[in-house]
């Protein structure tokens, strides 16, 4: 093998992790952006309903959380 082919060899391995480190990203952002978007809903809430707003919404979230740590401690 000559060091031209080599360096093709390396150099093609390197792509892959590049594009996986790219979609980690991607998901990593969109991850980020639904946490602030609901926050900002949630914020949005407290502004036109006051108290209400602040605490209904986490009520609301209780069984999803329930039903998140049940299929969790199963192991699902």
């Amino acid at each position: 093998m000559t060091q031209d082919a080599a360096a093709t060899d390396t150099h093609d391995d390197a792509r892959p992790s590049a594009e996986t480190g790219s979609s980690e990203n991607a998901v990593a952002t969109r991850i980020l952006l639904t946490i602030l978007v609901a926050l900002v809903l949630w914020g949005l809430c407290v502004f036109f309903w006051g108290v209400p707003g602040l605490y209904l919404p986490a009520l609301a979230l209780v069984p999803v959380v329930w039903i998140a740590l049940i299929a969790i401690t199963i192991g699902r």
